[in-house]
């Protein structure tokens, strides 16, 4: 009994946090509405001594309130010692006035919309924010709301330090950027969330079908037995329907010790094997529960 108990107990508590898991799992997919991230390819040209280098690689991605389109121009820096851009008086070492150009900022110092705002009053074609030291190549998708139509893109701090190094030199550095492919970070984590539930509901249903009970054990057909041999015991003890002038009806007789009452003419006694007797009502779930005399434990089995 003890064990189906346990095993029942235990089926039960899987499947109530295998439901939980599967609430919580769908609760936490984000909504169709979630932001999708825009690589950016960067195509860039410069020239070393006789040999013109050009580089291609998905190396940035495109802010969340950037046009996704086509921008390009020869590189810019900010003018000073400061790279943030920050200060809207900073000035840009641009190319002749007809030729477009992308500014190359620093990240930190102010807001995304503050850098891209700067670069775009003095006339910047897109702009190109590189990352913290420290962060090697790691790029995200940048806030900058207010920004009008401008093309921002965020690059690594490695690939934005190289490009500093070179126009710092003097090279003319040339970038092409263009749309990339879109990758949509919740579609990865609904995909693993649904193969966590279908793992979890797989491994319930195996360990149920591998545990459920096949039939009543030896125990329980043992308890069966048993009280069905109880019942059959009962059923062959004497019945009496007391009468006036019995001597249980006289005032020194002892009363029912199950219910505490005393036996009135045409209450129905069940008389067991050892001679006591007691209401049929009380004494025979008595029995069913305990098997014994409740004055002197006989056992109705024994007899």
């Amino acid at each position: 009994m003890s064990l189906l108990r346990i095993t029942s107990s235990a089926h039960s508590s899987a499947s109530s946090r295998l439901w939980r898991l599967g609430i919580f799992l769908l609760l936490s997919l984000p909504d169709s509405k979630g932001k999708a991230i825009w690589t950016a390819h960067l195509n860039i040209t410069f020239q070393v001594g006789n040999r013109l280098i050009s580089e291609l690689g998905e190396s940035g991605v495109f802010g969340n309130h950037s046009p996704l389109e086509r921008a390009s121009g020869v590189v810019v820096l900010p003018e000073g010692w400061n790279q943030n851009a920050c200060n809207p008086m900073t000035n840009f070492s641009r190319p002749g006035q007809a030729d477009p150009w992308l500014a190359l900022i620093e990240r930190g110092g102010c807001t995304f919309t503050r850098k891209i705002n700067v670069a775009a009053e003095k006339g910047a074609n897109g702009v190109i924010i590189y990352n913290y030291p420290g962060t090697g190549n790691k790029v995200f998708p940048m806030s900058h709301q207010g920004t009008e139509n401008i093309v921002a893109v965020m690059i690594g701090n490695l690939k934005g330090m190289e490009l500093l190094h070179l126009i710092q030199k003097g090279v003319y550095v040339k970038i092409i950027i263009e749309v990339g492919r879109m990758h949509m970070p919740w579609l990865s984590h609904y995909v693993m969330s649904l193969f966590t539930f279908l793992t979890a509901t797989m491994a319930y249903l195996f360990l149920y079908c591998a545990w459920r009970p096949r039939g009543p054990n030896s125990s329980t057909r043992r308890r069966r037995q048993l009280k069905a041999d109880v019942r059959k015991a009962i059923g062959k003890l004497q019945l009496r329907v007391l009468q006036e002038g019995d001597k249980e009806l006289e005032p020194d007789e002892d009363n029912c010790v199950v219910c505490f009452d005393v036996y009135k003419p045409q209450d129905v006694v069940r008389i067991l094997t050892c001679k006591h007797i007691f209401h049929k009502a009380c004494i025979d779930p008595w029995l069913l529960a305990h098997r014994t005399c409740p004055m002197c434990k006989c056992d109705i089995l024994q007899t």
